[in-house]
């Protein structure tokens, strides 16, 4: 009696039969067809290509432009310049007058950037707290990038899609496009330094293998060591995914400080350079010093992976981290260095003591490195950058302009906004050379040129709709590790306050798709080949309290210039079928502007992004604007809005029968909701119950992501409904906080020439305690 009841109930209010009836109506003049994965994965790669293409040829022009401003300038000691200090901008002294290196810069708001306050014309400059604001150097060189405030704009122009754009000089100044007022620390510092970051150090310096070499003899006890450890944490953190590291400590025998990495290198990404931190800060000093077997140990290391093809299979460097040399080991770099000089071998002087200074340096000279004196811990970070210039010199002196990709990391603007896997950015950037005849043998790296590309505006180019309810797309870097994919959640919550995890950006694709047990998916897109594949899998929705059992064709291509990989998931049996129908703009309008009709708002019907007058409007405005002729110029997705159009259509008699229920009958107590979505993104609402009766107060508003149509994912009862058998009801139970109520989804279907496609999701909501 309950389940006849419920059933009953079911079927009723939420109209699932009328809405049946009415696409059984329509099934003559709709075409159901059977998406061919290959040829699809192929579009949205090209697509994707021709994007990240835009942004490259955006970053070649501010190199070009930066390099000529520079060959054309004459240094000039004396230079008395004004610029815009991003820290020093509208602010004021007691006398009401702006700050030296300050003034009036106008801010507005803008939509394109989160709603920051940015100024459209101006580029402005952050230089970091221990940095010298006035320093000729600088000076000249901020003079110099003057030059790149028109190609920001005109580059913004011809792609108004770019977000921020950036110079990052190696003199130690940032200069950002749009114009920013920059927020110092709460210790009112300015910490970041472009030189640090990711895109700086892999655009100036090929990838590379080092070995870290650490006197942890008796003499190097106290601030020596400390000031040591910090020199390793220093150069590790100079270190990305395309290099790979060890180790040593030595005193009178070799220690690796990860026994388990013994005789090999291992890959610097985020998990192995924060291990090594951890062992490197538990290190103690004890014995005396014998150089000769570490540097014996580092040099067989770097040949062997060498001659096996492993590693970085470029660059090679030993870093030793020494209070001083005894002698200058000729004979250790005779057996293994000379002539070729294939690892260059860097010298850290630590301490105060000057005694051993002659060995130290003598071997960094004669192995094409780098002698430097630490002295203080405030002298670390400036003397490890020097290596990088060093490294970078065969690259200026060859003028190998290498476009490089940054792996995925979290953009904190971002942050309380969007979907959790779509807060990540990726940068490309580019080294900027002297090209002054004079300083050409030199090889004078100036700097770093790059933009910002948030992977949401890379993943909107795979439509979800395309893809059906369980399918999505997403990004692989070329060590395997995701950039982009709907499982991937790079937050915690920490109490109230959400927070990036630790390693968001090393998690490898065996993590997410796990089914991929032999890793044949993963390799072939590592590989950046061309293919497709099907495996059984456990797709796990409602915060993973429920597993769908689905077989998911996944598809993969390379794009083309870029570390990148695109793959793509279909599911067998609906999932790669989709239904086209055919109604006139005119009627389609007119269900289109009905009050209880709503379309998925992260979705792109029409892109607002491209002309700034478009950012106002919300999808449902934009389309509608679009269709009746008065936004003609707009980009719009055709199929999709077709698509919408025949759902509105076909749908729209569930508002009068709803309306009817609700006018015509007394509403049972404790049904609260109807509403149906298909897979357009639209969807139609409506509340039987007002907001002060109603349970489920979150439920289908903005705030309850789970159950809208996101970038991300479909509407968890969507989901849930295509899975189980069409016309009967799936209950299930939702516990909010306390908040108790069941949901009852069905999916409705349409059939034609023998195939059976989904239409949508018809569901109803009541609160548990009616029955």
């Amino acid at each position: 009696m309950f389940s006849v009841q419920l059933r009953d109930i079911s079927t009723k209010y939420s109209g699932s039969l009328l809405l049946q009836k009415k696409l059984k109506d329509v099934e003559s003049i709709i075409k159901i067809v059977k998406i061919q994965g290959n040829d699809l994965v192929k579009d949205y790669s090209d697509e994707i290509e021709r994007m990240l293409g835009s942004k490259m040829k955006s970053v070649k022009r501010l190199a070009e432009s930066a390099e000529d401003a520079d060959l054309y300038h004459d240094f000039n000691a004396s230079m008395a310049f004004d610029y815009y200090n991003s820290m020093l901008i509208n602010t004021v002294d007691e006398d009401g007058n702006y700050m030296e290196l300050g003034g009036e810069f106008p801010l507005e708001e803008n939509e394109h950037f989160n709603n920051m306050p940015v100024n459209m014309v101006q580029s402005d400059i952050q230089i970091p707290t221990n940095v010298y604001n006035k320093d000729p150097n600088i000076l000249n060189a901020i003079y110099n990038s003057e030059a790149l405030n028109d190609v920001f704009i005109g580059n913004f122009k011809k792609d108004p899609t770019l977000t921020w754009q950036f110079f990052g000089s190696s003199t130690g100044f940032f200069r950002i496009f749009p114009g920013i007022k920059w927020t110092p620390d709460s210790n009112n510092v300015a910490a970041f330094d472009c030189r640090n970051r990711n895109w700086y150090i892999q655009a100036a310096t090929s990838p590379k293998d080092i070995i870290i070499m650490v006197d942890i003899s008796g003499s190097m006890k106290g601030l020596k060591m400390t000031i040591a450890k910090h020199t390793i944490n220093t150069i590790l953190d100079t270190l990305g995914e395309n290099d790979f590291v060890n180790v040593i400590a030595y005193t009178d025998y070799v220690r690796y400080v990860e026994p388990c990495f013994r005789g090999t290198l291992v890959q610097a990404d985020l998990d192995n350079r924060e291990h090594f931190k951890l062992l490197v800060d538990e290190l103690h000093v004890k014995g005396e010093a014998k150089i000769k077997n570490a540097m014996k140990e580092a040099f067989k290391i770097l040949n062997e992976v060498r001659v096996n093809g492993q590693g970085s299979m470029c660059n090679q460097a030993i870093m030793l981290i020494t209070d001083g040399a005894m002698e200058d080991f000729e004979s250790v770099f005779e057996e293994f260095n000379w002539p070729e000089r294939r690892v260059r071998v860097f010298t850290y002087l630590i301490g105060r003591e000057m005694t051993f200074a002659q060995n130290t340096k003598w071997i960094a000279c004669n192995n094409k490195g780098y002698y430097t004196h630490v002295s203080t811990l405030a002298d670390v970070q400036e003397n490890v950058m020097e290596y990088l210039h060093v490294l970078s010199r065969p690259m200026v002196i060859n003028h190998d302009h290498d476009i490089i990709w940054t792996e995925a990391y979290m953009d904190t603007v971002l942050f309380t906004t969007k979907a959790q896997s779509l807060l990540l950015m990726t940068s490309v950037a580019m080294p900027v050379f002297s090209k002054k005849k004079e300083t050409l043998s030199h090889g004078i790296l100036l700097g770093v040129v790059g933009t910002d590309i948030p992977l949401m505006e890379v993943m909107k180019l795979a439509p979800r709709y395309m893809l059906g309810a369980h399918g999505y797309a997403f990004l692989l870097t070329n060590n395997g590790y995701i950039l982009a994919h709907p499982d991937l959640r790079p937050l915690y919550k920490d109490g109230k306050k959400l927070k990036p995890k630790p390693n968001y950006n090393s998690v490898d694709m065996s993590e997410v798709e796990w089914e991929d047990t032999d890793e044949l998916l993963r390799t072939a897109m590592v590989k950046g080949e061309t293919g497709s594949m099907s495996l059984s899998t456990r797709a796990s929705v409602d915060k993973g309290k429920r597993p769908l059992y689905i077989v998911n064709e996944y598809f993969y291509t390379n794009i083309d210039e870029t570390p990148f990989s695109f793959g793509m998931v279909l599911t067998k049996g609906h999932g790669s079928l989709m239904f086209f129908g055919n109604v006139s703009v005119e009627e389609g309008l007119h269900d289109l502007t009905s009050p209880d009709l709503t379309i998925a708002s992260e979705w792109t019907y029409c892109e607002t992004d491209i002309d700034p007058a478009h950012r106002k409007y919300s999808q449902l405005q934009v389309a509608i604007r679009y269709l009746l002729g008065l936004e003609p110029e707009l980009e719009c997705d055709e199929l999709l809005l077709q698509q919408l159009l025949f759902d509105a259509v076909v749908t729209a008699p569930m508002e009068a029968y709803w309306n009817a229920l609700m006018l015509n009958d007394r509403v049972e107590p404790g049904i609260e909701t109807a509403f149906l979505g298909t897979r357009s993104g639209l969807m139609r609402l409506m509340r039987y119950a007002g907001v002060e009766t109603r349970s489920a107060k979150k439920f289908l508003t903005a705030a309850d992501k789970d159950n809208l149509f996101t970038i991300d994912h479909f509407p968890l009862w969507y989901r849930l409904a295509v899975e189980n058998t069409p016309g009967s009801f799936f209950f299930y139970p939702v516990n909010d906080k306390g908040v108790k109520y069941v949901i009852a989804t069905t999916s409705v279907t349409v059939s034609s020439e023998g195939k059976t496609a989904m239409a949508g999701g018809e569901c109803h909501c009541c609160s548990s305690d009616s029955n």
